[in-house]
């Protein structure tokens, strides 16, 4: 599964976690995307996948 890839290439301490979440992404976004968000959810999605 390619998501369990691309998660794996994220287990450096250095590359998601790199984030630390005040928003100025989001704010200057020219597509009105919400990077933030997304990073935070693929946070969640490895403290799930390490239990």
């Amino acid at each position: 599964e390619a998501t369990g890839e691309r998660l794996d290439d994220l287990e450096d301490p250095f590359r998601l976690y790199r984030c630390i979440t005040i928003m100025n992404c989001a704010q200057t976004c020219p597509k009105g995307l919400n990077p933030a968000r997304a990073i935070a959810e693929i946070k969640k999605m490895m403290v799930e996948r390490q239990v």
